[in-house]
């Protein structure tokens, strides 16, 4: 019997990586976005053109949206977020409806499903303010029992991370209400690649070179691992139809190939064939200096990533650039 699939956010990055994975492998796949984020660009027309492929326009902050849906699903995966550091601190009011208004609606209707299980996509950025309160005793690589904690609720930042943390209390709190024992929560760790917007790291690098010549860059004294999206999508599969992972949090990321954020621009430049004046700039308040998730549960799932950092910066180099020219 043909497996289906619901998506929320499936116009945006990941979402739509997703839908067209689960596409590919003959899943019925109905996705719901509104654009706020996505986009309705002619790859995704081809995609939702598809038989099986379902596009539903609404709004997930409106319970009337959920009226639209059945609720026959074999598998919801909800990723709509507002997701972008410049969002966070532009319009933190929309992004805190997305992420907590959004989320409580997909939870008063998945527990009227007859059958399936749900997926929470959450974010690193959870416990970024953690490592303040840790400080050298915050792990890294880091765990998933590391404690979600809000340090400072003034900083606009916050309406992302806090969306994400009050998300995933909701998600435990309904499994305990409502009984529902099929459910996974997985926090993404600086996903990459086609389509990820142009308000991250690695499109403003490309966007400097492709429009500026890239004269000079600034960059923040920090460190990160990156996960290209084809490996994050499939781990993100292989966290939804494990059995195993029902009840848990797990981090879909990489623990390997932690970079400072100078080499990672050095690596796009030098793909570029440019050779930039560097500058250092100060983070953003809130912003940690250091991330790199423990992946040991997703590895013991079986995951293996593919997509080494050159890769991936490769293919995203030469999709982005045509975008920027």
């Amino acid at each position: 019997m043909t497996k289906t699939a619901l998506i929320t956010g499936g116009a945006g990055f990941i979402g739509f990586h997703l839908a067209k994975s689960l596409a590919n492998q003959n899943y019925n796949v109905t996705i719901l976005d509104n654009f706020s984020r996505g986009q309705e660009d002619s790859e995704f027309r081809n995609l939702i053109d598809r038989e099986n492929v379902t596009f539903v326009k609404a709004d997930i902050t409106k319970p009337e949206t959920f009226e639209l849906l059945n609720t026959n699903f074999d598998y919801v995966y909800h990723l709509a977020a507002i997701n972008g550091t410049e969002n966070f601190y532009n319009i933190p009011d929309k992004v805190l409806r997305v992420g907590i208004v959004g989320t409580l609606n997909i939870l008063d209707w998945f527990v009227k499903q007859k059958k399936g299980k749900l997926l929470f996509s959450s974010s690193s950025e959870a416990y970024a303010g953690a490592l303040k309160l840790l400080g050298e005793k915050f792990p890294i690589p880091t765990p998933e029992n590391v404690p979600l904690v809000v340090d400072d609720p003034s900083n606009a930042r916050w309406s992302y991370g806090a969306s994400k943390i009050l998300s995933e209390v909701a998600v435990h709190s309904y499994a305990k209400a409502q009984n529902m024992k099929n459910f996974s929560i997985i926090r993404y760790h600086n996903i990459y690649g086609p389509r990820m917007g142009f308000e991250h790291v690695i499109p403003q690098f490309i966007e400097k070179i492709v429009k500026e010549g890239s004269l000079s860059v600034g960059v923040e004294d920090s460190t990160r691992t990156f996960c290209y999206v084809d490996d994050a999508v499939r781990a993100t599969q292989l966290v939804m139809e494990s059995e195993s992972t029902n009840g848990d949090t797990i981090h879909v990321g990489r623990s390997d190939g932690e970079i400072k954020i100078i080499e990672l621009a050095k690596k796009i430049f030098f793909i570029a064939g440019v050779n930039p004046r560097i500058e250092f700039r100060p983070p953003r308040e809130g912003s940690v200096k250091r991330r790199c998730p423990d992946t040991t549960k997703l590895l013991n799932l079986g995951f293996k990533p593919e997509i080494d950092l050159d890769e991936g910066l490769i293919r995203c180099f030469e999709w982005y650039k045509t975008k920027f020219s």
